[in-house]
C-alpha cells in the first residue's frame, strides 16, 4: 500500500511517546513492503530536539501550516491507499476534516491517546478531533481496546473501532549482559494523575530501602518533587538509550494515569519495551491487565508500598528470571511492531471487503 500518516511527531521524541510507536509501526510496514509518507507539523520543540530527523524506514516531508499542508500534500492524500491522521496532531480537526474530504482510499484516526480523547471529547475541550468528526474515518484505531471499543461505534458512532495497541522492535530492544545498577526503575514524563502512584510504588520503597539504588528517567518533573537521595533522576533518555536502561534494572516499574486505568485495557509501551530486554516488571493494576500477561506468571503487581518492598525482597533471582523470560516469550509470541503491521493490514482488508468505505461529502476545509 502507499500509506500517508499524519502524525505529532516521527522525527523527535522529546517529551511526546508518539514518536517511539510510530517509528517502531512504521519500520514494521516498510518490512512489510508498503510506500509510507510521514507528514510533520514543523514545530520548534521538536526541531531543536530531534533525535531522527531522517527514518531510512518511510520519507518525511514537515509543514509549516494547515494551509501550507493543504497546498503541498493534497494530491498525495487523495491517491493514497490508506490516510491516516493520529491523535494530538496541530489543527487536528480541521486536518482530520481535510483528509476525510480529500482520501479517495481509506481513511483512519490513529488515536494514541484514547482515554484521554475521550474525556476531552466528554469535556468539550478537544481541540484534536471532535465527536462528529469520528463518524467520518472508515477505521478509527485505538490503544484502549476492550468495552471502549464498543462504545466508540455506539456512543460516537465509528464506522469500525479496532485495537492498534503500541508494541515493541525486538531488534531493538532485547536482553543485555549488565550488572544491574538499580534495584527499580521508571521511565516516563511528569503526569500529575500519575505521581502519586509513583511516590506510592517507588518512592516510599526508595525511602524504606536506604542501601538499594532506585532511578526515575523522563521530563518535566516540578522542581518541588522530594527525591529520595537514593534516587537517580535522569531528564530524557532517547529511544536509542532505553534498552540499556531497562537492562540496568533488576525490576522495572509501570504505572498508569487515571484516564487509562479508568477505562482499562492500555497497556503502556514500556511494558513491551521492558519486556522483550528480559527486565521483570512490577505494575499497578487495570482491567484487562490479565489479557496481556499472567500475574505472577508474567508479571508481578502492586498496590501498595509494602507489595512493592515484598516483591523487591522476598523474590529470588531464579523467580525473578522465570518471570521475565515468560513475559519475553510473550511479547515476541504477539506484541511486537510486526504483528501490529499485519494487524492494520487486516483492519484494511475488513473495510476493503465489507464496502465500509463509502464516498464522503466534499466541501471546502478552513485552511485559515
Amino acid at each position: 500500500m502507499k500509506i500517508v500518516i499524519l502524525g505529532l511527531s516521527i522525527t523527535s521524541s522529546w517529551g511526546n511517546g508518539h514518536a517511539t510507536t510510530y517509528r517502531a509501526l512504521v519500520r514494521a510496514l516498510h518490512r512489510r513492503g508498503h510506500e509510507v509518507l510521514f507528514l510533520e507539523r514543523n514545530v520548534p520543540w521538536y526541531a531543536d530536539n530531534r533525535d531522527m530527523p531522517r527514518p531510512e524506514f518511510c520519507t518525511v516531508k514537515l509543514y509549516t501550516s494547515l494551509r501550507d499542508l493543504v497546498r503541498r500534500f493534497s494530491g498525495v492524500v487523495a491517491s493514497a491507499d490508506l490516510a491516516m491522521v493520529g491523535s494530538f496532531v496541530p489543527d487536528g480537526i480541521e486536518v482530520g476534516e481535510w483528509v476525510s474530504e480529500t482520501a479517495s482510499g481509506i481513511s483512519a484516526f490513529y488515536d494514541i491517546d484514547t482515554p484521554v480523547t475521550l474525556a476531552k471529547l466528554q469535556a468539550g475541550n478537544c481541540d484534536y478531533l471532535s465527536a462528529e468528526l469520528v463518524s467520518r474515518f472508515d477505521l478509527y484505531l485505538s490503544f484502549t481496546g476492550g468495552p471502549v471499543l464498543e462504545r466508540l461505534e455506539r456512543a460516537f458512532a465509528a464506522r469500525r473501532a479496532r485495537a492498534l495497541y503500541c508494541s515493541v522492535d525486538p531488534d531493538l530492544y532485547r536482553p543485555a549482559r549488565a550488572t544491574p545498577r538499580w534495584e527499580l526503575g521508571y521511565m516516563g514524563t511528569y503526569s500529575a494523575d500519575r505521581q502519586p502512584k509513583l511516590e506510592s510504588l517507588l518512592l516510599t520503597p526508595a525511602r524504606r530501602l536506604t542501601d538499594r539504588r532506585f532511578v526515575v528517567a523522563g521530563a518535566q518533573y516540578p522542581r518541588d518533587v522530594d527525591w529520595p537521595a537514593n534516587v537517580e533522576h535522569i531528564e530524557h533518555l532517547a529511544p536509542d538509550r532505553h534498552a540499556a536502561f531497562y537492562n540496568a534494572q533488576r525490576f522495572t516499574l509501570n504505572v498508569t494515569r487515571a484516564d487509562m486505568t479508568a477505562l482499562g485495557w492500555s497497556p503502556s509501551v514500556r511494558l513491551f519495551e521492558a519486556a522483550a530486554c528480559g527486565t521483570p516488571i512490577i505494575s499497578d493494576h487495570w482491567s484487562g491487565i490479565e489479557s496481556f500477561f499472567r500475574p505472577e506468571a508474567e508479571i508481578f503487581l502492586a498496590r501498595s508500598p509494602d507489595e512493592v518492598d515484598r516483591i523487591l525482597q522476598q523474590t529470588s533471582d531464579t523467580d525473578r528470571r522465570k518471570v521475565a523470560a515468560a513475559a519475553r516469550a510473550r511479547v515476541l509470541n504477539a506484541h511486537t511492531a510486526l504483528h501490529r503491521a499485519i494487524a492494520l493490514e487486516r483492519y484494511v482488508r475488513e473495510v476493503t471487503v465489507s464496502g465500509l468505505s463509502q464516498p464522503r461529502p466534499r466541501r471546502a476545509a478552513s485552511v485559515a
